[in-house]
């Protein structure tokens, strides 16, 4: 049988990883209501996109409304987790989360397809029994644009599940 700490560990990786997952879900959607369930109030957040000034925003609510900013531009946008790292410190932890965004302009704007890459620098912290981010960093790391476009259809919606977000 594992050891205990090796199981407790397990669990917390996986409450990390599906964290994150629920950021870039929610991205995805546009949900940002949701980012209260997923950061601190008073989490600190740092955007460094290397070619515009630093970005410092403080919670999921000014998180939410930055990024839907950013976003709007776009026809298409896809947010992409490439790989994770996660380090565990009892409930603490630090994380690093390589993405992608694959994404589109509208066509009054040119149509352009791009894709950036980047990484956050993630602390996490464990309060009444669950994971929330407790501060991000994020860097960009590279950027492609082309003029040709894709072709973007709606998003579909799961109609089995009753889900209809």
């Amino acid at each position: 049988m594992p050891d205990a700490a090796v199981v407790q560990e397990t669990i917390d990786y996986v409450a990390i990883t599906r964290l994150q997952s629920a950021y870039g879900d929610a991205v995805n959607r546009r949900a940002w209501s949701e980012f209260a369930r997923l950061f601190l109030p008073s989490a600190p957040v740092r955007v460094d996109t290397v070619t515009n000034p630093v970005i410092d925003v403080t919670g999921p609510s000014e998180l939410g409304t930055f990024i839907a900013r950013a976003i709007e531009r776009f026809a298409f946008f896809e947010f992409v987790i490439l790989n994770t790292h996660v380090e565990l410190d009892g409930d603490t932890a630090r994380g690093r989360v390589f993405m992608c965004e694959l994404r589109q302009e509208h066509d009054d704007t040119g149509g352009q397809w791009s894709n950036a890459f980047g990484v956050y620098h993630d602390d996490y912290v464990r309060r009444d029994a669950r994971w929330w981010f407790a501060r991000r960093r994020y860097q960009s790391l590279a950027r492609f644009s082309t003029a040709a476009r894709a072709e973007v259809f709606p998003f579909p919606h799961d109609d089995a599940s009753g889900d209809d977000r």
